[in-house]
Order: C-alpha cells, then sequence, then structure tokens
C-alpha cells in the first residue's frame, strides 16, 4: 500500500509542472520576439517588458530579438521544431501562410473589447484569413513623398496637402518641370517594386487580385492598376524626369544624392524620416508631402506591423494579456514614436505628440484614414508570385525592357499559374 502511495504522489507531482518547466507555483515565461530594430524602436520595447515584468509576478515576459530580413523562414523552422516564440512579431503581409497552416492560435475571444474596438475595422481585416484573427495590427505607415523644400520653394511648383494632393497626372509634369542639368523631378528605390507598385495603384483604383464566387483569386490587370507603373515608367524613360539608377536602389541608398541635391523628391516609407534627421546636412530643409491620388483619392496599401500568438503556445491567455498591455493607448504612442510609424488605434492616433509640425508627424497622421489593407493581403502564394513573377516582370518594365502588354500578360497568364496550385 505504501509504494502505492508513492507512486500516486509522484504522478501528483508530475501533473503539477507547468509546459515550460516550472510549476504550478512558479511564474510563466513568455518569449517575447520583436523585430524592433531602431535603437528607439528597441529601448521602447524592452522598457515595456521590464514594466510588465515589475507588476506580473506570475507571468513574466522574455525579450527575444529578432530580424525582419529572416522572420519568415526564422518563424517556419521555428514552428516545424516547436520552437516558436508565444508572442510573435511579425507583418500583416507574412502572416496568411502560416495563419492557414495552423501556426498561428486565432485571436478570437481572447482580446479584450477594449483593443479590438480601438482598432478600426479596414486594419482587423490585414490579419483576418478565413473565419480567424490571427494578429492584432499596431503600427502602419504611409508612403509619402520626401522632398527638398528649397527646391521646390524656389520652382515656384504647387506644393500639395492632405486636403489637396497632386494627381498622378500632376505629380508626372510637376517631376518633369523640375528635371534638367543632371538633376531629377523624382528618384524611385524599386528594388523590390511589387509591394510599392500595387498599395500605391489603390489610389488610382488598382486592385490586381480580384476573388471570386468560389473563393478563388484570379490576377487581372486592369486600367486602375495601369496608373502607377506607367507613371514611373515613362517618368523614366520618356521624360527623363525620374532616375534610371535608382530603380534598383533600397530607400536608403537613394539619400546621398537626395541631401546632394541631385533628386527634389523621394517616394519613401513614413519612417524614413528618422534617418533623414539622423543623415541630414546641417541645413537641409526636407518636408513630407503626400502621395499622389487617383480615381480612389489617397487610398493606399499597407500591411501593418502585427503581434501573434503561436497555436503551440500553452499560455495563449496570458500571451494575449501582454498584447493588452502592450498596446494600451499610450504604449502604442510610445512604440509608435520609437519607430516612427502610425500606431492603428484611434485613441492613440489622437494623441497630441502624433500631430506636430516637427518632423512632419501631422502630415502622415493626416493621411492615416486613407490606409487599406494591402491588395495581396490574404492571397495564398503571393509569396512565390511576387519572387518569381512580378518583381522581375515590373523590373523588366520599369527599366524599359519590356512594354506593357508583356508585363500584363506575365502578371496574369504566369502569375495565375502560380496562384492556382494554391487553391486547389
Amino acid at each position: 500500500m505504501r509504494t502505492g502511495a508513492l507512486i500516486v504522489a509522484a504522478l501528483l507531482l508530475l501533473a503539477g509542472c507547468t509546459a515550460d518547466g516550472g510549476d504550478d507555483d512558479g511564474p510563466v515565461t513568455l518569449r517575447f520576439q520583436s523585430l524592433a530594430w531602431q535603437e528607439e524602436s528597441v529601448q521602447a520595447n524592452k522598457d515595456l517588458v521590464e514594466e510588465w515584468n515589475a507588476t506580473h509576478s506570475d507571468v513574466k515576459v522574455e525579450y527575444v530579438q529578432g530580424s525582419w530580413s529572416s522572420v519568415h523562414d526564422q518563424l517556419l523552422t521555428s514552428f516545424e521544431g516547436d520552437e516558436a516564440p508565444d508572442i510573435i512579431h511579425d507583418a500583416s503581409d507574412d502572416l496568411a501562410d502560416f495563419a492557414y497552416g495552423g501556426y498561428l492560435a486565432d485571436l478570437t475571444g481572447l482580446l479584450p473589447a477594449r483593443l479590438t474596438s480601438d482598432i478600426p475595422q479596414r486594419s482587423w481585416e490585414t490579419t483576418t484569413f478565413g473565419d480567424g484573427v490571427y494578429g492584432v495590427p499596431f503600427l502602419q505607415e504611409p508612403r509619402v513623398l520626401v522632398a527638398n523644400a528649397t527646391w521646390l520653394k524656389r520652382s515656384g511648383v504647387r506644393v500639395p496637402t492632405p486636403e489637396h494632393p497632386w494627381s498622378w497626372a500632376e505629380f508626372r509634369r510637376i517631376t518633369e518641370q523640375l528635371s534638367g542639368d543632371g538633376k531629377y523631378g523624382v528618384a524611385w528605390p524599386l528594388k523590390e517594386p511589387v509591394s510599392a507598385t500595387l498599395n500605391l495603384s489603390l489610389s488610382a483604383g488598382g486592385q490586381l487580385f480580384h476573388r471570386g464566387a468560389d473563393g478563388k483569386v484570379t490576377v487581372r490587370f486592369e486600367a486602375g492598376d495601369e496608373v502607377v507603373p506607367r507613371t514611373v515608367h515613362d517618368q523614366v524613360g520618356t521624360d527623363r524626369s525620374a532616375s534610371p539608377t535608382t530603380l534598383g536602389s533600397g530607400g536608403s541608398d537613394t539619400l546621398p544624392g537626395f541631401f546632394g541635391g541631385r533628386y527634389a523628391m523621394v517616394p519613401l516609407g513614413f519612417s524614413y524620416r528618422q534617418q533623414i534627421v539622423q543623415q541630414a546636412p546641417e541645413g537641409f530643409d526636407w518636408q513630407v508631402l503626400p502621395a499622389p491620388a487617383g480615381a480612389d483619392g489617397l487610398a493606399q496599401g499597407v500591411s501593418p506591423q502585427t503581434l501573434s500568438v503561436a497555436e503551440d503556445s500553452p499560455h495563449k491567455k496570458e500571451a494575449a494579456a501582454f498584447i493588452d498591455f502592450l498596446l494600451r493607448p499610450q504604449n502604442m504612442v510610445r512604440l509608435a514614436l520609437g519607430d516612427w510609424m502610425l500606431p492603428t488605434g484611434t485613441q492613440a492616433l489622437a494623441d497630441p505628440a502624433l500631430h506636430t509640425a516637427k518632423d512632419d508627424w501631422a502630415t502622415g497622421t493626416a493621411l492615416a484614414e486613407h490606409l487599406r489593407p494591402a491588395p495581396a493581403q490574404s492571397v495564398r502564394g503571393y509569396a512565390e508570385w511576387k519572387d518569381k513573377v512580378a518583381t522581375p516582370a515590373f523590373q523588366e518594365y520599369y527599366s524599359g525592357a519590356i512594354g506593357l502588354g508583356e508585363l500584363r500578360e506575365r502578371l496574369e497568364e504566369d502569375g495565375n499559374l502560380v496562384l492556382a496550385r494554391y487553391q486547389r
């Protein structure tokens, strides 16, 4: 009898162990993988983790540093190896395959009403796949025009505002007017041309991806999808108002030429302002302008940064509680300021710190209401379509190697063959 009692006691002891190796009386430990990389942003995230840990004795959070450049493959490896962090920082356009693959937890019912009601529905659409919600969208940035303010002032051109933006046709005329003597009205950094083109095309009514009644997605390159590519193509090849050498560059690569007076404007993400503040020569006067508008006004696609919970995490409720803490309005403002981006939450977006003239925060904040889910947001197979079909096709079109007809043919015919494999 005594032996049996000892066995029962041992089994009860084992049953009391938690999945992370502690016992019921010890704290739960959550691993939070952050992709913050700018110094201010990393510090803001680490400070919030410390504040949580200081006030939660039963649930501790461990900060893990990740990298945007390798996050997709790294997460895939960690999911398949059962080593995924509990809380995952990513971008909404990277979630579809993970969500459909069963790697991410459906957050429906796990998040408090305060958080779900504070973030607009259009932002939640970026993380909704099928009937589930697989991430909390919390930071986003519009694409804007960063301009040499002195150059624009001397030229006498009309300076656009969010209330009175340039049209795409006016933008093309003005960049031509600003060009000459080895200088260009605009430098397009299009090393990664697909997301920039598709997201800006929403302003002209471009959709590209069309979902049928059967739920399957097909590519159709229609009139609204042509406006932005044709503008870039003609600025480079016809007007000579856009530098051909920057087409293969990243955004940061264009800044030396911008500071040196070679380009009047550069289309960049709103967060590039931090690099400009840090790197611009003394006395360089710059300003943020809204991207051009089309038939659908200033609409443009975004893929917000997101926070998700791993499906295999044994502590989903605790992870959701930490996300709720991290995204309280005042904390969301801290994260936005650290990343030089816009918060998705309406309370955070109203904070006076995001409406200042300094560094043109107010201009970017005025664009928040026009941001929409990126066209490729929920398209399975998008990553392969982008890498194998769209990227080379757009690169060749912008360089003048192929015409608009061949661009359309490759995006549609080759693209639909790729997407079909994911929709059987």
